[in-house]
């Protein structure tokens, strides 16, 4: 298991690396559009698990949309701190 930071971290280091074969450098090189309509896909799989599929499904949904906001974030720039700044 691993934390929301820990994860970062690791998408973080093989976006810097453009890691071969990796899912992560993937996403990022379909650009932001791309990925937004991934964290769009993914929401709405998260309502539906949530009003339909029940607790474990839905942890495995978010943790889905978590990972593609954290590509997002790498996207755009963005570090942990300038999102927690604003929870």
């Amino acid at each position: 298991m691993k934390t929301f930071e820990q994860l970062f971290a690791e998408l973080r280091e093989k976006a810097a690396r453009n890691e071969p074969g990796s899912h992560t450098c993937a996403q990022l090189a379909k650009g932001k559009h791309a990925i937004g309509k991934k964290i769009v896909e993914e929401a709405a799989e998260v309502w539906m698990a949530a009003e339909y599929e029940g607790r474990e499904k839905t942890a495995e949904e978010i943790s889905q949309l978590l990972y593609h906001l954290q590509v997002m974030m790498l996207a755009c720039d963005l570090d942990l701190d300038e999102v927690y700044k604003h929870l």
